[in-house]
């Protein structure tokens, strides 16, 4: 098979949610065999859309997508369904395939070397749900890679990954020789292998091709903006140059008025070549997350926590006390256990660590499960606020770009990206005085993460964070460490 082969087209393609949410109008572009491309775009754009409609789960409204003849696909997505965390890890890469594969422990050995996720004798019977975030992540990798398609589909692919986790997909991926698409907030992450960006563009609802890595195209794009910017400020001058003469000769009558007519026609023309300048996703208005008003003293104390070792429970002692205005960072590779602690914390059920009578708390979960997915958008928010005023959630909701259609949809049909602006607006309607908050930044986009940084370095409560993301970390003040590893 050639190099120069197309592995995947798409003719003319459109496709939208209902009669109010296009997705995509009439869009066109292809990609060679052994391709590594980058899908950008806004939260909420569609991009996973994209890639339901490469791997046949949705169909286009009209045009055609067209995946080479003989050549298979296969898509990582960004979460395990909810009904499949209760499947053995066997069960689960069973349903990777059409038919029985009777050999599938060796195969899934295989790929768990691959994906640097490493178990025991007994992962085979684990249940999905007992792995970590990080570790699910690898698990959704790897997936896809035991169907050794010629197409991967990667959404999301290192939300939760520790950095030893993206440094080892990231060379696998440098030196996979397959064709690959890959969804992604991470620009660090992206130019270490790609060569080249579809970006969905939120506006216009088309795909635009670029050649380069996402730092090349951000330069493109901003370039293209300023020329389109100082070709239309020259035409706005002409044009008026062009309005005050023909009105200038209209007012003098005679032959004059046929010379103001064919000026008029000329205005009309020159208004016709101004070109719509390609419009910047819009981000997140900067926000404040006050804190409960009666908070004082010392919010939460640490004296005893438990964390993993070797797949076995381990308890260790620690004296750290968290007060208003204290900012804790939780650190440890993935499995050790940070997010089970974080949530044993929020419902209140850690051995070894209180939390002060009375104190609200707000919790940020990177599975969301803390939203409940029937809620419309509506009266998620509403339902966090103790004073219940319509302006007031309406005010916080247009400051995340949640206004419209958007306030009466269900948030299980919501993105990813979506869900995670409506669990910050919950928490700024929530005023909660322990702030608790596990990996915050996965499916944002990635305009949006200094606004976010900005307002937790801000937060006057008590905050418990955990991210692997350093650039972000870099942006919060952080008052105390707690390295569950050490």
């Amino acid at each position: 098979m050639s190099k120069t082969e197309t592995i995947l087209s798409f003719e003319n393609v459109s496709f939208e949610y209902g009669h109010n949410k296009p997705i995509l109008d009439e869009v066109n572009f292809s990609l060679r065999r052994g391709a590594k491309f980058a899908l950008m775009g806004q939260n909420g754009t569609g991009k996973s859309t994209i890639f339901q409609l490469i791997i046949k789960k949705l169909a286009p409204e009209s045009g055609k997508v067209n995946v080479g003849d003989g050549f298979s696909t296969a898509l990582s997505r960004q979460v395990i369904a909810r009904e499949e965390l209760s499947l053995t890890v066997r069960e689960f890469f069973e349903r990777c395939f059409s038919e029985k594969v009777y050999n599938i422990d060796p195969r899934i050995d295989e790929v768990l070397e691959v994906v640097n996720l490493r178990g025991h004798e007994k992962v085979h019977e684990r249940i999905m749900k007992s792995f970590s975030g990080g570790q699910q992540a690898r698990l959704l990798l790897a997936s896809a890679l035991i169907q050794n398609p010629d197409l991967l589909l990667l959404d999301e692919p290192t939300n939760n990954l520790d950095k030893a986790g993206i440094e080892h997909l990231t060379q696998f991926l440098a030196n996979y020789n397959k064709t690959v698409i890959v969804i992604s907030h991470d620009a660090n992450f992206l130019n270490a292998f790609t060569e080249g960006v579809l970006y969905l563009d939120l506006h216009t609802q088309k795909i635009e091709q670029y050649v380069g890595n996402y730092k090349d195209v951000v330069v493109e794009i901003a370039a293209r903006i300023e020329k389109e910017n100082k070709k239309n400020a020259q035409l706005a001058k002409e044009i008026q140059e062009n309005k005050d003469k023909a009105n200038f000769f209209a007012h003098k009558g005679g032959k004059m008025r046929n010379v103001a007519k064919k000026m008029r026609d000329k205005i009309e023309v020159m208004e016709e070549s101004q070109v719509d300048v390609r419009k910047e996703d819009k981000t997140i208005r900067r926000f404040a997350i006050f804190h409960q008003p009666d908070l004082i003293g010392e919010v939460l104390h640490i004296s005893a926590y438990t964390t993993m070792k070797n797949h076995k429970m381990v308890s260790r002692k620690a004296d750290i006390s968290v007060g208003k205005n204290r900012h804790l960072l939780l650190k440890g590779p993935n499995g050790i256990g940070k997010s089970t602690l974080l949530e044993s914390i929020a419902l209140g059920t850690a051995k070894g660590i209180t939390i002060a009578p009375g104190v609200r708390g707000g919790y940020y979960r990177q599975d969301f499960s803390t939203l409940n997915f029937e809620d419309t958008v509506h009266d998620s928010l509403m339902a966090v606020m103790e004073k219940q005023v319509e302006e007031n959630l309406r005010g916080v909701a247009a400051g995340f770009l949640i206004q419209g259609e958007m306030m009466k949809t269900r948030i299980g049909d919501l993105s990813e990206g979506q869900k995670g602006l409506v669990a910050f607006a919950r928490l700024v309607l929530q005023k909660p005085g322990l702030l608790i908050l596990d990996e915050p930044t996965n499916h944002i986009n990635f305009r949006h993460v200094p606004v976010i940084a900005r307002a937790l370095d801000a937060y006057q409560g008590a905050m418990i964070l955990v991210s692997h993301v350093p650039e972000f970390v870099a942006q919060i003040r952080i008052d105390e460490v707690l390295d569950l590893e050490k």
